[in-house]
This record gives C-alpha cells, structure tokens and sequence, in this order.
C-alpha cells in the first residue's frame, strides 16, 4: 500500500506545460486543455471525458461530482500522472526550482485515498511524517524543520492525542484525518483526495468536510474532493463540477447548478426535490393545514405534516386547519382551542379526527 501511495506522490509524467500566474487575481494552480480522458483497449477508445477546459483555483473547496462508475477516479489519475490523457494536457502553476533531491510532482501535489494502510507497528506521528519524505536527502532523516511542519499538521487537523497511537488502532474516521494530516506534512500547494469520507458516520463526514474547506480557505489550498455528498457537498464546496451528460464536466457554484437544474439533469432525482431539500409528499388527508410560526420547530412541524400526508394550506385558505407553532416551548395550538406539548400528540390527534381519503 505504502508503495503504491508513494508511487502516486513520485509520478511525473503530467508535466505537459506550466502554467503561471499572471496576476494576484489569477489562482489557477491547475489548468486543462481539451482534456480527454479514459483508457485505450487492443485498439477500442472508451472515453469517459472529453474536450475539458478545467481550473483548480487556490484557496478553494472543489467537490468533483457525478453517477457512480462516470469516471471521477479516472479524472483524479490522470492529474496524478499515473494515467495519460488520450489527448489534451494538464498543467501545473510553475514551481520555483528544487534541484535534483526529488521529483517535482511530489512537491506540488498531495493525494489522499480511502485504501485501508495496514502497517502494524507504525504510529501516527510516523505515517504523517511520511509527508516529508520528498523534502529529506538519501538518508531519509527528518530535521527540526520537518518535525515543525510535522507536528503543525497535526495540531491543524487536531489529532495531537493520536500521534502515539499505532495505526491499527485508529477508526475509519480517525485514520482519514491522520491522511489529511499526512497530506498537509507534504506542503504542497494542492491536494486531491477520492472519496474521503466513504464509509463514515454522519459526524466524521462532517468533521472532514468542514476541515477540509477550512484548509483551503485559510492555508490557500487548491483542494479537490471527489465525492457523493451531494448534501454535504452543496454546503461546503466553493465550487462544483458535475460530471454530465456528454462526457462533459459542469462546473458553478453550488447554488447556481442547483436553481438552472444542473443537478437534476445529471442525477435524475426520483421523488426529491433538490430546491427544497426534501423528499416529495403525496397528500392522502382530505384536510390541509394552514401553519402559522417561524421557529425551527415550525420547518420540523411542517416535514412531519407533509411526511404524514397533510398538504399544508395557503395563508388565505379559510377552510384550512390552523395550527399555532408558539415560541421558543414548542406548544402547539390546534385551531385556538387543544394544546399539545409535542409533535407527535398533535398527529396522533389529527390522524383520529382526520382520516385518509378513502376511509
């Protein structure tokens, strides 16, 4: 594993031109030009994407989207070097000169993978050290600056009471900070990562998610995630790029590829609506609601309404139920009159007074 992982830091055969910056307001630290990527097979081209005019700007979040099996692991290789284009190029911001110590790559470009690392005696300190190894000369020692730099990593992802222990002892959760930490020790200017949070609970998801954007927004890191949180994704990501139709790459803002239907064109959602966040309810209670509060405990009342098949009634529908969300309590008042302390007293009773259609 640790071989494969450091043969991916070593790759240099991406290196097809520079790219420079022009200006204070031009970021790009990676450029494509009519990219095209996928694999050639006893002759056949299976092309995943093609003609991709990509930018990978500092002191941004790039969440790269789309269906499984579209190609977004392929897309991550092919910046590595460990992939060639079919045609096109990548480029790289230029790197001010290193000598001959180690190859360039490695000191632009970090990379964090969801493989399992199964060395048995290494701790954490030792694995986030790696992350320096294309700094050090033939004798692979680390100096008071790398142990610096090492032991920043580690207090910026905030594992200091990990570092002793063996890696084997880590969860899945607690093992994807360390890498990130790994990846920080490496002091590259960029960093890729595939699909950092597969596997996790809902709390590490949003532990790394959150890390990471503060990683770009305050140590200016071009950070590009593969992922399939699309929820997570729409509240974190600088910037989108949505595998689409075409073999192409959409890429915005999340708000603007949610509201021009980017997002549903390319996952095609079944029975979600992506402008609201929430599932689609189909009403089967003859009678509506007309809810009147403001509190959270109203958006909550209003999901528990419509899951359990009440429409919820315009403001003006004098025919419609009211019912009263008050203040920070969470009392709920039926129609002046019946007062209820929780949401569920409030369907109990509006289930046995209000039937489904059809009963």
């Amino acid at each position: 594993m640790l071989q494969l992982l450091f043969g991916l830091f070593f790759a240099q055969s991406v290196y097809l031109y520079s790219v420079k910056m022009k200006d204070a307001e031009d970021r790009s630290v990676i450029q494509t030009r009519q990219l095209t990527i996928g694999y050639s097979q006893r002759g056949n081209m299976n092309v995943l994407f093609e003609n991709l005019n990509l930018q990978l700007r500092s002191g941004e979040l790039t969440c790269f989207m789309g269906r499984n099996g579209i190609g977004k692991s392929t897309l991550i290789r092919t910046f590595l070097g460990v992939q060639k284009p079919l045609s096109g190029d990548v480029g790289y911001i230029e790197p001010p000169a290193l000598g001959n110590r180690s190859p360039i790559h490695a000191r632009q470009v970090a990379v964090v993978l969801t493989d399992r690392i199964t060395a048995v005696n290494m701790n954490v300190y030792e694995l986030v050290s790696f992350g320096r190894y294309p700094y050090l000369g033939w004798d692979a020692k680390l100096t008071s600056v790398d142990h610096a730099i090492v032991q920043r990593s580690i207090d910026h992802v905030q594992i200091q009471h990990l570092v002793t222990q063996k890696i084997y002892e880590l969860s899945d959760g607690q093992l994807q900070m360390v890498m990130i930490a790994r990846a920080l020790a490496q002091d590259t200017p960029i960093i890729l990562l595939d699909e950092p949070t597969a596997h996790l609970d809902l709390n590490n998801r949003l532990e790394i998610m959150n890390l990471l954007r503060k990683l770009a927004h305050t140590m200016h890191k071009a950070i590009l995630v593969a992922t399939h949180e699309l929820d997570l994704a729409l509240q974190t990501a600088d910037v989108v790029w949505l595998a689409g139709n075409n073999r192409s790459i959409l890429t915005g803002i999340p708000e603007d590829l949610v509201l021009n239907g980017a997002f549903d064109e390319v996952f095609q959602f079944k029975g979600f609506d992506l402008r609201t966040g929430k599932l689609h309810h189909e009403a089967h209670h003859s009678a509506s609601i007309k809810l009147v509060g403001k509190s959270h405990a109203y958006l909550w009342t209003k999901n528990a309404l419509e899951r359990s098949g009440f429409s919820i009634a315009d403001e003006g529908d004098a025919h419609a139920i009211t019912i009263v969300v008050e203040g920070t309590q969470s009392k709920w008042v039926l129609d002046n009159d019946l007062h209820f302390d929780t949401i569920s007293a409030l369907l109990i009773h509006l289930k046995k007074h209000q039937p489904p259609q059809g009963n």
